[in-house]
């Protein structure tokens, strides 16, 4: 089987299920953005901080190629093969949260992103998977979506900035505060 189709050359593309759409169409730009922020997941699963968290993280990235084969569905096609997201995956990420939380110091500023490689990694996924969740949450606004989807992306995106929390806090780099300017009063 070729990689190259040419199907794609004036600018469409097909769901599962044989639909064409504009590849500029809301529900492309949604899975499309999906798939970057999975990308991004697997920059991060290589990150040698990371090594204790390689198996989660590639969980991770299966759970988002299930939300992404759910938005590049048709609804008939949905309830044939696809894999399921499920509760559950989104009550892992709060309890790796939780743990996270209870071995980082408490947090009392913003905090600007950066510090290291691998969290400046961690703070574009975390965007990113924002950036992601803004747009199924578009797509919804004009189709069904199911509402896991929104709730994964949207702890998922929590689960990212706790992680960068963790990284610094294993590299031992200090965590940068965001210290707003006030008081020139324009």
């Amino acid at each position: 089987m070729k990689i190259y189709t040419k199907t794609g050359d004036k600018g469409t593309t097909s769901l599962i299920g044989g639909t064409r759409l504009s590849k500029a169409h809301v529900r492309i730009d949604a899975y499309g953005t999906v798939d970057e922020l999975n990308s991004h997941i697997g920059m991060l699963r290589d990150q040698p901080v990371n090594e204790s968290r390689k198996d989660l993280l590639k969980e991770i990235q299966d759970r988002l190629f299930t939300i992404g084969s759910h938005l590049a569905s048709e609804p008939d096609q949905k309830k044939k093969i696809l894999p399921d997201l499920y509760d559950e995956d989104i009550t892992l990420l709060e309890k790796e949260m939780d743990l996270i939380d209870a071995n980082v110091p408490a947090l009392r500023a913003f905090i600007l992103p950066g510090g290291h490689p691998s969290v400046s990694f961690g703070h574009i996924a975390r965007t990113v998977c924002r950036r992601a969740e803004r747009a199924v949450i578009h797509l919804q606004q004009g189709e069904e979506v199911d509402p896991i989807v929104i709730r994964y992306l949207n702890r998922l995106s929590d689960y990212l900035f706790m992680l960068c929390r963790a990284m610094t806090h294993e590299l031992a780099i200090e965590e940068v505060t965001w210290q707003p300017r006030v008081g020139r009063g324009k």
